[in-house]
C-alpha cells in the first residue's frame, strides 16, 4: 500500500498577517533541538518504506545547508535515498532560497520545489506580512531553474484587501510567463487568530470569485489541467503527493502538529514546540489526539476529498447507499453533476464546494 511522508518544520522569519498554520517566528535558536527530535520520532515510525515526500512548515528553507543537510540524512537514514521516491517536495519562501540550499536539496535528491510567491506587486506582499518582494522571488525562482530544479508549484492568492481584477490578472501573467509546472491559487481566507482578523478584513466573495474564474479560463486556455479545485498543472505534473491526499491515502506525519492517518488511525502531534521536543527527549509520544475512522464517517471523508478533484469519483455501492440523498440534493440544486459513472463538482461548484462538502461531515443532515 502507497504511503506517503509529511515532516512539519514551523519555523519562520516572520508570521505572515493571513496565516493560522501552526508555525512561529523567532524561535530559529530551537532548530537543532528539533532536528533531534525529528530524528526520534522517525526512528520509532511504523512505516518502513515511503513513496512520497513532502516537507512544509512554516518556511522549511529557513534552515541553513547545513540543518538541511542533517534533515536530509535523517530521512534517508528511516526510509531510505530521497531520489528513489516518487516525488519529494520542499516548501521555499524566496528570501531564505539561496543558490547554496538548492544545491543541498538536489544533491540529496528532491525532485521539486514549492515557492510562495503570493503576488507579483510589492504593496500587496507587504500587506499581506510577506518578507519578500517581487524581485527576491524572481532571483530565488531562475536560481533554482539553475540549480537543476524542473518541477516548480508556486502559490499565488487572490481576493486580497485592495486588490483589484485587474492587478491580480497582471500576477497571474507574470507568473505565466516564468512557465512553472504547477500553480496553486487561492482564495483569501480570514481565519479567527490572525492579524487579518483582528482588524476586521473582510473579503469581497463576489470579486475573488471573477478573479478564480478568470484563473480557471486563463490557465486551462494556456494548457494546465485543473486538477483540483486550487491546483493546476502541466499534464503529466500533478502533484502526486497531494493527490494521494485526495485518495484518502495513508501517510505518516513527523514533527509538531503532524497529523498522520494509518490504518484508518488518524492522529495529530502536539502543535507545541516546545513540548514536542520535550516529548521525545523523554522518550515519549508526542501524540495528542487520535480517532478510528470507521462506516459512515469514513466513507463520507474519502468522498469529500475525492469530490475535490474535478475529474469526479466513480461512488461504491455503500457510498450510494450511505449518501444517496445527499448526491441527489447536490445533482439537482446544480453543484453537482453526472460525467458518466463519475459524479463531479459542477463549474458553481467549483466555488461553493464548502456546500457539497459539509453534507458529508458528521453531524450528518437528516434528508
Amino acid at each position: 500500500m502507497k504511503t506517503g511522508l509529511y515532516i512539519h518544520l514551523p519555523f519562520c522569519k516572520q508570521k505572515c498577517n493571513y496565516c493560522d498554520f501552526a508555525s512561529f517566528a523567532g524561535r530559529e535558536r530551537f532548530i537543532p533541538a528539533y532536528l533531534d527530535a525529528l530524528a526520534q520520532e522517525a526512528a520509532r515510525a511504523p512505516v518502513p518504506c515511503v513513496q512520497t515526500l513532502y516537507v512544509g512548515g512554516g518556511t522549511p528553507s529557513l534552515l541553513s545547508e547545513a540543518q538541511i543537510g542533517q534533515l536530509c540524512h535523517l530521512i534517508a537514514r528511516r526510509f531510505g535515498p530521497i531520489a528513489a521516491l516518487q516525488e519529494s517536495t520542499f516548501e521555499a519562501n524566496p528570501e531564505s532560497l539561496t543558490p547554496g540550499k538548492i544545491a543541498c536539496l538536489r544533491r540529496a535528491g528532491f525532485n521539486r520545489l514549492s515557492l510562495g510567491l503570493q503576488s507579483f506587486h510589492d504593496d500587496e506582499l507587504k500587506r499581506l506580512g510577506r518578507v519578500h518582494d517581487a524581485q527576491t522571488f524572481r532571483r530565488a525562482y531562475a536560481a533554482a531553474r539553475e540549480g537543476g530544479f524542473e518541477n516548480i508549484n508556486v502559490d499565488l492568492i487572490s481576493g486580497l484587501p485592495g486588490q483589484s481584477l485587474e492587478q491580480f490578472a497582471d500576477s497571474l501573467e507574470q507568473l505565466l510567463a516564468l512557465q512553472p509546472e504547477h500553480l496553486s491559487v487561492y482564495g483569501l481566507q480570514i481565519e479567527e487568530g490572525t492579524p487579518f482578523f483582528e482588524q476586521g478584513i473582510v473579503c469581497d466573495q463576489l470579486l475573488m470569485r471573477r478573479m478564480l474564474e478568470h484563473t480557471h479560463r486563463r490557465l486551462t486556455g494556456a494548457g494546465y489541467h485543473h486538477y483540483e479545485i486550487s491546483n493546476f498543472a502541466r499534464p503529466g505534473k500533478e502533484a502526486l503527493h497531494n493527490t494521494h491526499y485526495w485518495h484518502n491515502g495513508e501517510y505518516l506525519g513527523l514533527g509538531s502538529a503532524a497529523a498522520s492517518y494509518l490504518g484508518g488511525v488518524r492522529r495529530q502531534n502536539t502543535p507545541d514546540v516546545h513540548e514536542y521536543i520535550r516529548r521525545l527527549q523523554a522518550g515519549q509520544d508526542p501524540t495528542v489526539f487520535s480517532e478510528h475512522l470507521t462506516g459512515k464517517v469514513h466513507e463520507g471523508e474519502t468522498l469529500l476529498l475525492q469530490l475535490r478533484q474535478l475529474d469526479g469519483v466513480e461512488l461504491t455501492p455503500l457510498q450510494e447507499e450511505l449518501f444517496g440523498a445527499e448526491i441527489q440534493k447536490h445533482l439537482q440544486n446544480g453543484l453537482l453533476e453526472r460525467d458518466g459513472k463519475k459524479v463531479k463538482l459542477s463549474f458553481e461548484g467549483l466555488f461553493l464546494a464548502n456546500e457539497v462538502f459539509c453534507s458529508f461531515v458528521a453531524p450528518f443532515e437528516e434528508i
